[in-house]
C-alpha cells in the first residue's frame, strides 16, 4: 500500500488548487485525498501513486508534511465506531496524524490511519504485527 502523507497548507483560496496543479504538472497522480482546515492552516491527507515523486514535489515547494504506513482498519458503519478505534489507539499512547476513508461495503467502512507508531497501533487494534513495516514480532 502507498504511504499516507499529511501535508500542512495555508488556509486561503487557491492553495489546494495550486498544489494539485503542481502535482499534475510534475506527473504525480493523487490516489486518495481528503482535506480539512480551520483558522490559518489546513491539512491534506493524501496517498499518491508515486511516493518518491510526491515527496520531491512537497520538499521543493516547502510544504511541511509527515508520512507513514497506513494502518488499515475495518469498522462497523454505525455511530461510535470511530470513537472505539481511536480510544484504543489513545489508550496505547498512539497519536493519529491522519485518517481517510479508503472504501466502503455494506455495513463496513475501511479506514486508513496514519499514526506515530505503527507497531503499537497494530497491537492496540489486534492486527497482525508481523505485517508491520519495521516491527519485529
Amino acid at each position: 500500500m502507498a504511504r499516507q502523507f499529511v501535508v500542512q497548507l495555508d488556509n486561503h483560496p487557491g492553495e489546494l488548487a495550486q498544489l494539485s496543479r503542481t502535482f499534475a504538472q510534475r506527473g504525480v497522480q493523487i490516489h486518495h485525498a481528503a482535506c480539512a482546515g480551520t483558522g490559518p492552516l489546513q491539512c491534506m491527507f493524501v496517498t499518491f501513486t508515486d511516493d518518491d515523486a510526491a515527496r520531491s514535489v512537497l520538499r521543493g515547494l516547502g510544504h511541511p508534511f509527515i508520512e507513514g504506513e497506513p494502518v488499515m482498519v475495518e469498522v462497523p458503519d454505525e455511530p461510535g465506531s470511530l470513537g472505539v478505534v481511536t480510544q484504543k489507539l489513545a489508550d496505547a499512547g498512539v497519536v493519529v496524524t491522519g485518517v481517510i476513508e479508503a472504501g466502503r461495503k455494506p455495513g463496513r467502512i475501511e479506514m486508513a490511519f496514519c499514526v506515530d507508531d505503527e507497531c503499537k497501533a497494530r497491537e492496540a487494534l489486534g492486527l497482525h504485527v508481523e505485517d508491520c513495516v519495521g516491527c519485529s514480532s
